[in-house]
């Protein structure tokens, strides 16, 4: 855990680094604007078709249907879950664009003056960034999907998200962060050894995800975490090597 804490302490403190913090705001004020007008302008047809699948569920439908007081609740926790969704929406369309874009750029400003001990060995390329970018994206969509009827449960869409949003920002944010400086060995074995904290640094970015005013910075700021927590493990990997080889 003091190491996922380090990670964000670090990615703070690189946000005084020339052009980051610029590349910190853009991604999410560019998903938002998108998502939110689009939901204010659909709201209405949405709810409608959301309270006709209410009425119609099985066993419960009719009797909602049949109770004023019931349906308001049900169609209240219909909204909530509506809004939770949006969060979840602008929060992955931002990620997208903080690891396809935001993060390569910050990454070499930050790394140029935190990391340059380490040596670059170039085990990733732009086109794999974009192209593992859009993949995790995919990939959290389809479980978003499969978990949609979990949603109806109270309680239940908070913790689907927060655990999809963690599991979409170690997936995608990983790569950009290990692309320039580890070999390609090191890409897929470093992730692999440090799984558990990488879900953590993941879960952080996914809390501030759902808090107002840190979502603005959530994805970027969880990206440069990543870059932190990544390149750090791999100085102390190859620190290791050595010594090992000196033997």
């Amino acid at each position: 855990m003091k190491s996922v804490l380090l990670s964000y302490f670090s990615a703070l403190r690189s946000l005084g680094r020339p052009g980051v913090l610029w590349h910190l705001m853009w991604p999410t004020l560019v998903a938002a604007i998108l998502w939110t007008t689009t939901l204010i302008l659909s709201w209405g047809s949405i709810v409608a078709v959301g309270s006709e699948l209410i009425t119609g569920l099985p066993l419960v439908g009719s009797w909602l249907a049949g109770s004023e007081t019931a349906l308001l609740v049900a169609l209240f926790m219909f909204k909530l879950g509506l809004v939770l969704l949006a969060l979840l929406i602008i929060y992955v369309t931002a990620a997208l664009l903080v690891a396809a874009v935001a993060l390569p750029l910050m990454t070499e400003r930050v790394a140029a003056s935190d990391y340059a001990d380490l040596a670059r060995r170039a085990g990733g390329s732009q086109v794999g960034s974009v192209w593992n970018a859009l993949t995790s994206v995919l990939q959290f969509l389809v479980l978003l999907v499969l978990s949609l009827p979990l949603w109806l449960i109270p309680g239940v869409g908070l913790v689907i998200s927060l655990l999809l949003t963690a599991w979409l920002n170690q997936r995608a944010f990983r790569y950009d962060a290990l692309m320039a400086h580890a070999d390609k060995f090191e890409m897929k074995d470093l992730p692999r050894r440090e799984a558990s904290g990488l879900f953590g640094v993941g879960l952080v970015g996914a809390v501030m995800a759902h808090v107002p005013v840190l979502n603005l910075f959530a994805p970027a700021l969880a990206g440069l975490a990543f870059v932190h927590y990544l390149l750090s493990a791999l100085r102390v990997a190859r620190q290791n090597e050595n010594i090992i080889e000196v033997q």
